[in-house]
């Protein structure tokens, strides 16, 4: 019988000295650790206690209805996941006024370095704008290899999600933030920009910004200082009252396949753009499969809206495919459905093709004799 052989194997070893392990090893391994709340005054503060005395590697799960009024401090080398999005919500209570609700280490301790991985899944962050004053950000990132996927983030006074060069005080990276991922998340109703990449440095390179619906944001859809590296994609964007992609300085960029229905429905006047990018020299990128519309109309006459523009190159020779491209425009004079400029830098090359454009008063605008139309191979 099977117990009889473990007992006389049992007797064998303790007769030669082994030592036998019962199921694994002696080690420590992660751990699953429940913060829960109780829709009071203390959630927070619990759930900073949970997070402090878990180690790296450890799974922090929050669950139930939590009422934040003070930032939730984000140690690198773990995960933080929530039941569900309406299993867990973090709504800011009423006057709390915080600068977050979720926040990198790295930024609240100020450090020169950036932070270690995190991911944060299924879960929903709700501003409460309304009872709050401060433009509260939903997630301050400031960590490498991170991921931020399945939340729901609503009601900001600030950014929907802000991944920052500087931490709290302002002090900047010494190195780089780079290899994350932003996908599959809702953000809606942000005072500020709802994806907003802050990068006076070269710093926040490399990351995927792929499949979020990003809706009725204060000001950009999606607005990146520095787009080096990265690819957006697959985005749907909408109620946008200012331009619905800003992209900064791209090298080696992909902006493809994203859906945006309407940009510029400010009451200020500004020159708005679907997808507006500026680019550097030295690389290629591409702006490609993109669906760019206004399909409500050009809301304010104005305004100048520009459906796909690149503004300027910043030095050298700007190289660009923009192709397989959709524009359909409000119909009115005052659109353009591809803007080239060279700005300061010394030429602009554009594969210009396979695009459709209509219900625009140009179709295609460039500033001169420095950008360099061509239909490609």
């Amino acid at each position: 019988m099977p117990w009889v052989k473990r007992v006389l194997l049992f007797a064998f070893a303790v007769a030669l000295g082994w030592t036998l392990s019962a199921t694994h090893p002696q080690t420590a391994g992660a751990a699953k650790i429940e913060a829960g709340c109780a829709n009071s005054t203390s959630d927070a503060a619990n759930i900073n206690a949970a997070i402090a005395g878990s180690r790296a590697g450890d799974q922090i799960i929050i669950t139930g209805q939590c009422r934040i009024n003070q930032t939730i401090k984000l140690l690198g080398d773990r995960s933080y996941r929530g039941e569900s999005r309406t299993g867990t919500v973090l709504r800011q209570q009423d006057g709390a006024n915080i600068r977050a609700i979720l926040a990198s280490d790295s930024f609240l301790d100020n450090d020169p370095k950036t932070g270690t991985p995190v991911s944060v899944r299924q879960l929903t962050l709700d501003g409460n704008r309304a009872h709050n004053s401060a433009p509260t950000s939903g997630i301050i990132l400031r960590s490498w290899q991170t991921v931020v996927s399945d939340v729901q983030i609503t009601s900001m006074g600030g950014h929907g999600i802000w991944f920052t060069n500087e931490s709290a005080d302002g002090t900047r990276l010494t190195n780089t933030s780079v290899n994350g991922q932003i996908t599959g998340n809702f953000i809606t109703d942000s005072g500020g920009h709802g994806v907003y990449v802050d990068d006076p440095g070269n710093s926040l390179t490399d990351w995927n910004l792929s499949g979020n619906w990003i809706a009725n944001s204060g000001l950009d859809g999606i607005h990146l200082d520095n787009a080096a590296g990265w690819v957006v994609r697959n985005n749907h964007i909408y109620g946008v009252p200012e331009s619905a992609i800003y992209a900064n300085r791209l090298w080696g960029t992909s902006i493809s396949d994203n859906y945006i229905e309407d940009f510029g429905r400010s009451t200020r006047t500004g020159t708005w753009y679907g997808i507006q990018a500026t680019v550097q020299g030295g690389v290629a990128s591409t702006i490609a499969d993109n669906k760019v519309f206004n399909i409500n109309g050009e809301s304010n006459p104005a305004s100048t809206y520009r459906y796909i523009g690149i503004s300027k190159v910043n030095y050298g020779t700007g190289v660009l495919s923009v192709t397989g491209n959709a524009v359909r425009g409000g119909g009115s004079p005052n659109g353009t459905g591809f803007y080239y400029a060279r700005g300061s830098g010394d030429s602009l090359l554009v594969s210009s093709t396979g695009n459709i454009v209509t219900d625009v008063g140009t179709g295609r605008r460039t500033d001169g004799d420095h950008v360099q139309i061509t239909r490609g191979m």
